[in-house]
């Protein structure tokens, strides 16, 4: 049997969990806990945040401030704001990290996947070509060569220049 240490998990298992909605309870907290709760953005409608568990470095999710599950309840404008926080995630992901490509998607409900499946979110994964070596092919273990606090800090850094501006064609200077 192989063996994967991830001592930084017990703090999770063991850690007292408070009731309610994990996703929820970032956005009450007070903005100065923001690099705690690895939360990048705060828009108008929704906010982004590192995944806790990424499947990559730089992985993202865009969050409605509405909790719900369900898509088709999501006003427009708030759909919108998703996406287009979306397409900004993406240009500054490219900017910074390089990525070759993405994975865009929800999984909405737990049969189709969703970890958090109470709070629908949209994750942002970037990818690279050759990021499926040998690891997780054939040791089933993915290798993260950034620490999360390293990945906020780093994308926290070039916020500014992708979210408090109009949205332009971002990717089309970088290429």
């Amino acid at each position: 049997m192989d063996i994967l240490w991830t001592p930084w998990r017990l703090d999770y298992i063991l850690g007292a969990k408070q009731p309610g909605c994990v996703l929820c309870q970032k956005i009450h907290e007070n903005s100065e806990n923001d690099p705690s709760n690895l939360l990048l953005y705060r828009g108008q409608h929704s906010f982004i945040v590192l995944n806790l568990y990424p499947y990559n470095n730089g992985h993202l999710m865009v969050v409605p401030y509405q909790h719900t599950s369900d898509l088709t309840a999501l006003a427009p404008e708030i759909v919108q704001e998703i996406f287009d926080l979306t397409q900004r995630c993406v240009a500054m992901l490219k900017a910074v990290y390089r990525a070759d490509g993405f994975n865009l998607g929800m999984n909405l409900g737990k049969v189709a996947g969703a970890g958090i499946d109470d709070h629908l979110h949209q994750h942002i994964v970037p990818r690279w070509n050759g990021d499926t070596n040998f690891m997780p092919v054939l040791a089933q273990t993915r290798t993260m060569p950034e620490l999360l606090t390293d990945s906020y800090s780093n994308l926290k850094t070039h916020l500014d220049d992708f979210f408090n501006q109009p949205q332009t064609n971002k990717t089309s200077q970088l290429d």
